[in-house]
């Protein structure tokens, strides 16, 4: 053997334990996609609603990836999938069917109820886990899915905190009922109603108008002869803004109130000077500020997006978080194998303490009443 020879197999020797290191390292550090499905309006007169949404999202995702998860035999990647449904019901289902095609390992959304329910049952159909963030009619989880959450308070838990502040602290006597007619709107609205009849207070009038209107003047005309003291709106701010100037326009002392659609900063450039303390909503869960982890998630929100929260952007965090944590408990992406862990997870968020009911409501919900001053919205009572 000549020493050249001799010379390369002792070098050959000597690295190999540094090839067998490197190449393990490699083999470890393999890499897990994992596919997180967002859908909310990115266009239309909500898309602020939808990027809001989509903001909170990107804030688990990148936590989550800085967490390293080890999930399926490597380190999970997580990547957001976001999609926009337009608030449209059909829109939202033919989104749901391509992220179905996609196969996602989860959907967080949608952000409306109208665009939730028939979305839901593909995703259903799809073996997709789904947790929605805001969309709180309840018959989303009454439709016996296994695989939908939802992280927010629903409609009948708001509907029945606003009726009751009406008449009890209000002291209102004669109300008007207007809603939008979506899958979010009307329901609210009849809860509303209803919970206003079983105490004593009879609605003096029901119109009803669309999610892209913004001329009220014909309902408005008629709500004014019957004088109310407060007009519920079941609907959007997109039209409870315009519709707060038409009232001022037409000298329409009544207090306007509704649900977490008109609950939003975005009201106020709405409706302008017109929205103050003529103005209470309701929210679920607690006001940004009385979160365990509010205050911390808005300095960090507005540093990185340069603009203020509107509603949802602290629960779609928490409903990211939520489900990486069960795919975390499961150590793996696979819906079946991290749905069991979904369904009995306990996740201490943003908002509070997130676990599911038997039909994946969020538990121990609270609902927070708000007004608004020169700073904007602020709590003025909640419910647990």
């Amino acid at each position: 053997m000549n020493l050249s020879r001799s010379r390369h197999l002792k070098q050959a020797v000597l690295l190999a334990p540094l090839l067998l290191t490197f190449t393990g390292g490699m083999a470890s550090a393999k890499e897990v996609l994992v596919k997180i499905g967002h859908i909310a309006p990115l266009s239309g007169p909500q898309a602020h609603y939808g990027k809001d949404n989509e903001s909170g999202a990107r804030l688990a995702i990148d936590d989550l990836n800085k967490m390293k998860i080890q999930l399926d035999g490597g380190t999970a990647k997580f990547q957001l999938i976001a999609e926009d449904d337009a608030a449209d019901p059909k829109t939202g289902a033919i989104v749901a069917q391509k992220l179905c095609d996609m196969k996602v390992n989860g959907i967080v959304g949608h952000l409306n109820s109208g665009t939730t329910i028939p979305a839901s049952r593909i995703y259903y159909d799809c073996g997709i886990p789904q947790i929605t963030p805001s969309a709180t009619t309840p018959k989303i989880t009454k439709q016996g899915f296994e695989s939908v959450f939802r992280v927010i308070a629903h409609d009948g838990v708001l509907g029945v905190a606003l009726a009751k502040y009406a008449v009890d602290e209000m002291k209102a006597k004669r109300v008007v009922v207007i809603d939008d007619r979506t899958g979010y709107g009307q329901p609210l609205a009849d809860i509303f109603t209803k919970q206003l009849e079983a105490k004593g207070i009879k609605v003096l009038g029901r119109h009803y108008t669309n999610d892209r209107a913004t001329d009220f003047a014909a309902i408005l005309t008629s709500v004014k002869r019957v004088n109310p003291d407060v007009i519920f709106y079941g609907g959007m701010d997109a039209q409870a803004g315009p519709m707060l100037r038409q009232m001022k326009q037409l000298s329409i002392k009544a207090k306007l109130i509704g649900g977490d659609g008109i609950c939003t900063a975005e009201l106020m450039r709405l409706g302008g000077d017109n929205v103050g303390s003529n103005v209470l909503c309701a929210e679920g869960g607690m006001a940004l500020s009385k979160m365990p982890g509010g205050p911390a998630f808005e300095k960090r929100f507005k540093a990185q997006f340069k603009t203020d929260i509107q509603v949802y952007a602290p629960f779609v965090y928490d409903a990211v978080m939520t489900m990486g944590m069960a795919m975390k408990n499961a150590k793996s992406a696979d819906p079946k194998k991290y749905l069991p862990k979904l369904k009995d997870i306990r996740y201490d968020g943003v908002i509070g303490t997130i676990a599911f009911d038997e039909v994946g409501d969020v538990l121990n919900a609270a609902v927070t009443l708000n007004s608004y001053g020169p700073q904007g919205k602020f709590p003025v009572k909640v419910v647990n």
